[in-house]
């Protein structure tokens, strides 16, 4: 009893090899898919075409999304940084007319100078202002002691 069991197994085994060959046979050979499994599952496979092409579409619309966003925020942070830049000019321009007033109002007699003063050697050479020479002698003459 036990080996007609095996001999049943075995047999099944070689009928399911069989089948596998012939159906490899065939989808090598082109005859893979018959037009008879395209009428039994037309419907599922219209259905996953259309699927995968919505998909497709909304990641096409998703990448689009994406660029004009990057797109966005690079014009948001020129705009913030030209906000601040006119807000730096325009607080330098309060600034310095309310130091004008101040002047007018305790007649100081003080001028607004565009440029820093320079001193110029007899050798025609440029140096900074007093303030800052003065400073820099004075911190040589401590390292040189």
């Amino acid at each position: 009893m036990a080996t007609e069991k095996e001999t049943k197994k075995q047999k099944t085994k070689e009928t399911i090899r069989r089948e596998l060959k012939a159906r490899y046979q065939n989808l090598r050979g082109g005859c893979g898919v018959s037009i008879e499994f395209f009428r039994r599952h037309g419907w599922l496979l219209s259905i996953l075409l259309v699927v995968v092409l919505s998909l497709m579409g909304l990641r096409y619309k998703t990448q689009t999304r994406m660029v004009e966003i990057k797109r966005l925020n690079q014009q948001l942070e020129r705009a913030q940084s030209e906000k601040l830049f006119e807000k730096k000019q325009y607080m330098t321009l309060i600034r310095q007319t309310k130091m004008n007033e101040l002047v007018r109002a305790n007649r100081l007699n003080l001028i607004h100078q565009e440029q820093p003063p320079y001193e110029i050697d007899g050798y025609g050479t440029v140096s900074a202002p007093d303030s800052i020479s003065n400073s820099t002698k004075t911190d040589s003459n401590e390292t040189k002691e």
